[in-house]
């Protein structure tokens, strides 16, 4: 069935024609307060990318200080919608809302609990952005607050088929470990699914959210899956990721086919400066715009490039852009992570 039809309600993909893209703004009260220029620096390159391509909306408590951020990097704010609230940290795909598209064409404002990945960190600032921000777009909010779910633990391909992971969806600290059929029901009906996908192998050293699918595996246009694959057989990832493969290797589409699997490299690794642990750098945390896919480089020229080939496969027809991310991997996130998408008609400017 072609969900496009809007035959009946579909949690849109993320190349759905798109209204918005959100970042929350880091400032000296978020973990980012150690290293807050280099991170800031990096946000302005996300928003100059954007904001150059469609709308950009910014949430901050703060917005003159972003808009003098933003001058000082020659970035115009013709495209920028700011909205002034508390935040806890910037992590946008997880706190921001899940928009679905109910059977006639309307944006439903879905608004499920952010507990900061399981109860790591502080989150009860983030977790109310929502019902403020509701008053300024366009689409009914629904509270879905009984269920934790962040943005990046699941992927759509809009035609009725989620990708997630078991290892974070049955987190106890999430959903208080409740069983998989409980969990299914409930996610298909929240989000107008028909089946999931589980994938139970893959992990990356260093992060913070019980390995979300945007940091392993992600959904593409045409039956298409990019993946992180390692070739290295002395990398602690090599035998986990090598059966996360073999997992996706077994998907079947909707109508029964094999999906089309395009592995994406794994950069060198990474170690944080101060400790010396590695972090989770990943090439799978790449954002969709209407015109462009923005995906996250890490001062690793030769997978850098790879990384791009891959990507631009996929996405016949777009820009394809590589945004420095070195200083977002510091706080264990990418590219995807501190940004969400909105499908067309959720904002309509006036």
């Amino acid at each position: 069935m072609n969900r496009s039809t809007h035959t009946t309600a579909f949690l849109p993909a993320e190349w759905h024609p798109q209204s918005l893209i959100q970042l929350t703004w880091p400032h000296a009260d978020t973990d980012w307060a150690y290293m807050l220029d280099e991170v800031n620096a990096c946000f302005a390159d996300i928003a100059r990318a954007v904001s150059m391509r469609q709308s950009l909306l910014i949430v901050t408590p703060d917005p003159d200080d972003v808009r003098r951020q933003l001058s000082a990097q020659g970035i115009a704010t013709e495209n920028i919608i700011f909205f002034t609230c508390p935040t806890n940290d910037t992590w946008a795909r997880d706190h921001a809302f899940l928009t679905k598209i109910d059977r006639y064409g309307r944006p439903q404002l879905l608004d499920f609990c952010f507990n900061g990945w399981g109860l790591k960190f502080a989150s009860c600032l983030d977790n109310r952005i929502n019902a403020s921000l509701a008053r300024l777009l366009n689409g009914t909010y629904r509270n879905c607050l009984h269920t934790v779910l962040e943005g990046g633990s699941i992927e759509s391909d809009g035609q009725g088929t989620l990708l997630t992971t078991a290892q974070c969806l049955f987190s106890p600290n999430r959903n208080g470990g409740i069983g998989k059929a409980t969990l299914e029901r409930r996610l298909k009906r929240l989000l107008s699914a028909d089946r999931i996908l589980w994938l139970h192998h893959g992990y990356l050293a260093g992060d913070d959210t019980d390995s979300h699918i945007d940091t392993l595996a992600r959904l593409a246009p045409d039956d298409t899956i990019l993946y992180i694959r390692c070739d290295d057989t002395t990398d602690e990832h090599y035998t986990e990721l090598h059966r996360m493969e073999a997992e996706l290797q077994t998907f079947r589409t909707a109508s029964g086919q094999p999906y089309r699997l395009l592995p994406l490299p794994m950069p060198e690794a990474i170690l944080d400066p101060d400790d010396g642990h590695r972090l989770p750098a990943t090439y799978a945390n790449f954002l969709i715009l209407n015109t462009a896919v923005l995906y996250p480089t890490y001062r690793r020229p030769e997978t850098d490039v790879q990384a791009g080939k891959v990507i631009a496969k996929a996405f016949p027809g777009r820009e394809i852009i590589g945004i420095d991310c070195s200083a977002l991997i510091r706080q264990h996130g990418s590219l995807h992570c501190v940004t969400m998408q909105y499908p067309e008609g959720v904002y309509q400017p006036f």
